[in-house]
This record gives structure tokens, sequence and C-alpha cells, in this order.
């Protein structure tokens, strides 16, 4: 008699339902639209939020799985990924940009972020550095050669309060590109699991030229609606679809 399978708690994965590279959108809805750039996917889970799709892209086997906003969420689904053997798992989310030269619309390839939340100090002290893979970041920056959209590399912050304000001179100031609510988590869980992570972001404001998320009218398309950001949306995934493919080749 075969043993049961058994289940993750919140994303509703068991064993075989998840391949080795996993693509995290924060958006849900974003998996869907992930999944319709692969060869050939079908839905896993959807639950509290949760969705994952799996598929394959080349004829390597590849995951999408939403992590809602911020780091708590993130790091349930780091923690349950890696328990269903994920070994790469690939941030695709937006950002608000810290410097004035980083325009909407624009990417950002992250090799660390600013600690700002505190979820990953429950598992080990702030001075330990939350740095992004190097075959996972080369792999995004070669992948997006040729890419009509403007990408800078460098540091991003991961914050766990989107409405408060922070000391963004500081950060402005010692060059961080701009912000975001999970890669931090991602980082730091991933080094201690000892598997590889990335993010690619695209840039839906400019923090600096006071561009950002707020209040709108009814059918007004600012922030994340914004075509320019959809645009970098759809490039984002293309480009980390193309670099899980460059890392499977290696």
């Amino acid at each position: 008699m075969s043993a049961k399978k058994r289940i993750q708690p919140h994303i509703m994965c068991g064993v075989g339902d998840v391949a080795d590279y996993v693509l995290l959108p924060g958006d849900p809805k974003r998996v869907e639209r992930i999944a319709s750039f692969f060869d050939e996917a079908r839905k896993v889970a959807d639950y509290r939020g949760f969705i994952t799709y799996t598929g394959r892209v080349g004829g390597v086997g590849i995951t999408a799985c939403s992590t809602g906003i911020g780091c708590p969420s993130t790091a349930i689904v780091v923690e349950e990924l890696t328990k269903l053997g994920a070994k790469t798992l690939i941030r695709v989310g937006t950002t608000g940009a810290y410097q004035p030269e980083i325009e909407v619309g624009d990417l950002v390839v992250a090799t660390g972020a600013v600690r700002s939340g505190r979820t990953s100090r429950a598992y080990v002290p702030i001075e330990y550095p939350a740095v992004a893979d190097f075959d996972v970041v080369s792999a995004l920056l070669e992948a997006s050669k040729g890419s009509p959209l403007k990408v800078f590399r460098g540091i991003i912050q991961s914050s766990d309060a989107f409405y408060a304000g922070g000391d963004m001179a500081t950060l402005i100031e010692g060059n961080v590109l701009s912000v975001e609510m999970e890669s931090s988590t991602l980082f730091t869980l991933a080094c201690i699991k000892r598997v590889r992570a990335g993010t690619i972001l695209a840039v839906d404001g400019n923090l600096t030229r006071n561009i950002k998320k707020g209040e709108f009218e009814e059918n007004e398309k600012t922030g994340e609606l914004d075509q320019r950001v959809q645009r970098a949306i759809d490039e984002e995934i293309k480009i980390a679809i193309k670099a899980v493919k460059l890392l499977a080749s290696r």
C-alpha cells in the first residue's frame, strides 16, 4: 500500500507538485499570468491567497506561486516550497524607486536587500546579510540583455510598513535603488535553507519624485495599472523564465 501524500498547510502542495525552479509574484492574480508564458501549465493549488501553477518551459520544470504582501507570508511560502524540494526561487514583483534616474516602467535586479522588516530577524540577527544568489543575479542580467527596458542592478530595501515613511534620506544617500516588501526574507531564508534566490522588479513609482501608489479615480490607470508598469511586468516574467532556462542549461 502506497504512503499517503502529505500536504503543506498553507500552499496546499505536496511532493511532486512543485518544480526545482519557482517564480514568486506577490499578487495571486499574477500567477496565472506568469503561467500563461509557460509551454504547458496546470493549476496545482489555491488556498488562502497562495495560488500555485506548475508546468514546463523549454523542457525545464517550473512553478509559479504567490507569496502575498510582505515578509511574514513570504517566509511561509519559502519554508513550505523548500520542504517540497524547490531549489531556485525568483521573486517577480513591483517596487517603488528611490533614485531619481529610475523611471516608472524600468526594471530592477536586486543584488541584496536592506532588512528593514522584522520577519528575518526571527531566524538570524540583523548583522546577517540578505544577499541574492550570484548565479541567479548573473542569469537575470544575462537574460535581460537586449530588453527594450532599462535594467538597474543593486541593493533594494524590504519594508514591513507600506504607508510608513522611515529614514528614506539615508537609504537614498546609500544608493539603495528601491523599496518593496519581500526580498530580504526571501534572500535570508534561501541562504539558511541552502537554496538559490533572486529578485527582478518592475518599477511602479518613484518616491523621491512623489510618484507612488495611492488613491485614484475609478478607471484611472495609475500605479501598477499604468501601461508602462504592465509592460514591465510582462517583460520581467519573460526575463525570469529565460534566466531559468540559462540556469538549467548550466
